[in-house]
């Protein structure tokens, strides 16, 4: 554990990416194999679940420390992080209260990260308070301050820190003797799950994953410029960006898989996916994009939402959520690695292998048309080319984007290989501009980290028949010297207090930028905004002036009736 919390404090004192790679390639040199796996896991995002609910552990953390649990709480509303509020609090090792059973710890000395996660893992579900109060009594004594504050956020599950999975991978194809992509095509088809694991992943002799692996995904970066500036029309492959969920669809010897981008696998989410791929012919990976249709019309994002995830799809919401696949790209065929092919040669390939399992090029219905009876009925398309002559042509297509139900436009050069992560200058994604609304700051919470003494993740509301309704959670996008200003005028308006809750009184009102609205059943207003934030502070404004839920509704495609 000692060396794993030197390690975060290395990476988190740090913004030089030479650094962190040196820190990376220093722990995993040195550590023990169950260490570095599960080290690697938790860098590389795995999903983290709490071990001890909240309000016991600052009940235990307060009763250890000799403080009433008030003062506890104004200490964390002042850090804004828990994790180092409750290492603050605590006393030394050696100050630490005896515990009432008198029989020997359950603890001693360095036990490893992996030692302490599993230690961990065994007790989640306990619900006896005297078993975790030992539990945690025993560990704060073998831990320093340092320590424990990263074991504290492994204990709730919230153990970050700033490490892409191409930083992890340079660090380890560093040690193993391979090229960086090799080692990213390793961690994406097997992340070690024990040490043994770990040591082969390291063996520069592998001839590589096998299975059902999917590939590095390659991705587009946000055009930064004007589009004229990529040369001849003519250069460039464009199709619709679809508003779903970026996957690899794997067929490998009469198994498939599906894999998402964060390459969680998702197989069991989509059965639909999985049932139809399986004919297609062995060898086949394909790159594309999960969407919610019914009937013809795309669902968007929230629906689908529904879907991943879950290890069990019912049926009711198989019918009521069905899926497809829209394929834009293969990257291996009868098991040959296609990457290095320009695009127009994998084009061709991909339209080739779908068309002999009768997928077509995908059209879906605009909002609000009906669709013909027996209509298509497919899971499998093909993404279509979109036509344009000139740049001209291609940029009027992109003005039907918002009513298509998808987000902008791909531009891929035709000459371009698959590549890996986000390289610019191949794939660009010209998305169309956000829709925007004045909104109202209703509730404002401390941030975290080095914002954990201001005011930055904001509540906004419109008015529904003369009252505002909260609508979305944005967090900053203001200047610092607005942060601070803002952080001022919320302490002196603030009417109430609910643990580090304000509710404000309305008077700032923020031009807030989202990419849609969808109708929502978990939200007061029945709207979710889609990837709230604020563009602006409106000074110019006053909170009469601020949209309103119907304006909201009018967005939705098709438009909704706001029911009051």
């Amino acid at each position: 554990m000692r060396r794993f919390a030197d390690l975060y404090w290395r990476l988190d004192g740090t913004t030089s990416i030479t650094e962190k790679v040196q820190a990376l390639r220093d722990y995993f040199a040195a550590a023990h194999p169950d260490d570095a796996a599960c080290a690697l896991a938790v860098l590389g995002g795995a999903r983290q679940s709490r071990a001890v609910p909240l309000p016991l552990l600052r009940r235990q953390a307060a009763a250890v420390a000799g403080i009433p649990a008030w003062l506890l709480e104004e200490c964390y509303a002042q850090t804004g992080d828990l994790a180092e509020t409750l290492a603050l609090v605590l006393p030394p090792s050696d100050r630490l209260p005896p515990p009432d059973d008198p029989g020997p710890p359950s603890v001693t000395g360095d036990l490893g990260l992996a030692g302490h996660v599993a230690r961990l893992a065994g007790l989640r579900g306990q619900k006896d308070e005297e078993v975790i109060g030992r539990f945690l009594v025993d560990t704060w004594r073998v831990l320093a301050p340092r320590e424990r504050i990263v074991w504290h956020k492994l204990l709730t599950g919230g153990c970050r820190v700033g490490v892409s999975r191409s930083l992890l991978a340079r660090a380890l194809a560093d040690l193993a003797g391979v090229d960086p992509a090799t080692m990213i095509a390793r961690l994406v088809a097997r992340a070690p799950l024990d040490g043994a694991a770990f040591t082969r992943l390291l063996d520069a002799t592998d001839a590589g994953p096998d299975g059902l692996r999917p590939y590095p995904f390659f991705l587009a970066a946000p055009l930064d410029g004007p589009v004229e500036a990529l040369g001849p029309r003519s250069d460039w492959q464009a199709e619709w960006k679809w508003d779903g969920i970026r996957a690899q669809l794997v067929q490998r010897d009469g198994a498939v898989a599906v894999w998402t981008r964060g390459e969680d696998l998702a197989t069991e989410a989509f059965p639909e996916i999985a049932l139809a791929a399986a004919g297609l012919p062995t060898g086949t990976v394909l790159d594309g994009e999960l969407l919610a249709v019914r009937g013809g019309h795309l669902l968007g994002f929230a629906p689908l939402q529904r879907r991943s995830g879950r290890r069990r799809v019912t049926r009711p919401l198989l019918v009521e959520v069905p899926c497809v696949f829209v394929a834009y790209d293969i990257v291996e065929a009868d098991g040959e690695d296609l990457r290095a092919l320009a695009l127009t040669a994998r084009r061709a390939r991909m339209e080739r292998v779908l068309s002999a399992v009768g997928a077509e090029p995908a059209a879906f219905l605009p909002p609000g048309a009906t669709a013909p009876a027996g209509g298509p009925t497919a899971t499998l398309w093909i993404s279509p080319e979109v036509p344009g002559v000139g740049w001209d042509d291609l940029a009027a297509r992109r003005v039907e984007s918002r009513q298509r139900g998808v987000e902008g436009l791909i531009l891929k050069r035709r000459d371009s290989p698959y590549g890996s992560g986000r390289t610019r200058g191949d794939w660009w994604k010209w998305k169309i501009e956000p829709l925007e609304i004045d909104a109202v700051l209703l509730y404002a919470q401390s941030g975290h980290g080095r914002r954990a003494a201001l005011h930055t993740d904001y509540t906004l509301g419109v008015w529904h028949e003369g009252r505002l309704v909260t609508v979305a959670k944005a967090y900053s996008g203001l200047s610092d010297t607005e942060i601070v200003e803002v952080d001022r005028i919320v302490r002196a308006t603030t009417r109430e207090r609910h643990g580090p809750v304000r509710i404000v009184e309305p008077s700032l009102v923020f031009q807030i930028a989202f990419e849609g609205v969808a109708p929502s059943t978990r939200h007061k207003a029945g709207l979710a905004l889609r990837f709230p934030r604020i563009v602006r502070w409106r000074r110019d404004k006053g909170i009469a002036d601020a949209g309103g839920l119907a304006d909201l509704a009018r967005l939705c495609r098709p438009p909704l009736e706001v029911v009051p």
